[in-house]
């Protein structure tokens, strides 16, 4: 059965195909986003939700996921012709720690980490298309466009399926660099604030402080305090959409560039005075291996622009 999923994927045939050990545990929708190369997203929802889809003879939602010797229908589909999708470019960026489980990447400001929401291609795309080879590349976890620094990437499904478990467990110590506005008063506060997401009438996604949102948890340490603005680490202890940002915000020290929960005027005024962008850095990554156990610290460097305005501005 595993043949058959060698086969030219703009066959004019119904396919039917058996999960490997390498590919369970995955949602379908991304099995077959996978899988089915060179159709749109856009294509792939819709054999989904017509049920043309088949997990075992039933019918399935985008959410179910997959097993090892699972065997799945899938319909004829376009694939789109040469020429016509654009391919995804070659991101050549610093790898932090790489073996055979996992890679680690320094992620630049500016870049999605996937595509989606305008953004045809990311980071994990570029990774697969520079390393056609690869059987398995999965984000671990996500960035902000706009948010430089570490970045986790899973080389096999084991590993994936470890470090998400990981998270659940709060065992993966994730700490940030950011610039704040204002005089942050605490040496150190925990914040517990629950956050909620929703879409504007534009069809923006924004996200607010809200008691029936979903449980959100930053600790705060206060590392330099100049006459107007102040640089903090900040510890996640949850990964939820836009945290750091939202809690600072409602705390009344919004993070510095940011042109969505921020203070604009003073944006305006940073950018004359050489901060271009958010200042919010993913600094360091602590986990356990997910094959051996072993303690690993991944680091990255503040960029350049940023330790320097830092420098520059923040001063006691």
């Amino acid at each position: 059965m595993a043949g058959e999923g060698k086969a030219s994927l703009s066959a004019p045939s119904v396919r039917h195909v058996e999960v490997t050990e390498d590919e369970a545990g995955q949602r379908i929708d991304n099995y077959l986003i996978a899988r089915l190369k060179g159709v749109p997203k856009s294509r792939i929802y819709r054999i989904l939700r017509s049920g043309e889809v088949r997990i075992n003879s039933k019918r399935v939602a985008a959410s179910d996921r997959v097993a090892a010797g699972d065997r799945v229908r899938i319909p004829p589909v376009r694939v789109a012709e040469r020429g016509e999708a654009e391919p995804a470019p070659h991101y050549k960026l610093p790898v932090i720690f790489e073996d055979e489980w996992i890679l680690a990447l320094d992620k630049p400001a500016g870049l999605a980490v996937h595509g989606g929401s305008g953004v045809a291609h990311g980071v994990i795309e570029s990774l697969r298309a520079m390393r056609p080879q690869a059987r398995f590349l999965e984000l671990v976890h996500r960035l902000d466009r706009e948010t430089s620094g570490v970045l986790l990437v899973a080389k096999k499904r084991v590993a994936l399926t470890a470090l998400h478990e990981a998270i659940r467990a709060q065992a993966l110590d994730k700490r940030y660099l950011v610039a704040v506005k204002g005089r942050f008063r605490n040496e150190r506060q925990r914040v517990r604030l629950a956050l909620e997401k929703r879409t504007t009438a534009g069809g923006e996604r924004r996200v607010r402080v809200a008691d029936e949102g979903q449980e959100a948890e930053t600790v705060f340490r206060l590392l330099r305090r100049g006459a107007d603005a102040s640089l903090l680490e900040a510890e996640l202890l949850t990964g939820r959409t836009h945290q750091i940002r939202v809690h600072l915000a409602h705390l009344g020290h919004p993070v510095l560039g940011d042109d969505k929960y921020g203070d604009f005027e003073l944006n305006k005024a940073l950018r004359k005075r050489g901060l271009k962008r958010m200042f919010l850095h993913a600094a360091s990554l602590a986990l356990h291996h997910p094959e051996t156990g072993a303690a690993l610290r991944l680091e990255a460097a503040l960029p350049a622009d940023l330790a320097a305005f830092a420098e520059r501005e923040i001063r006691e």
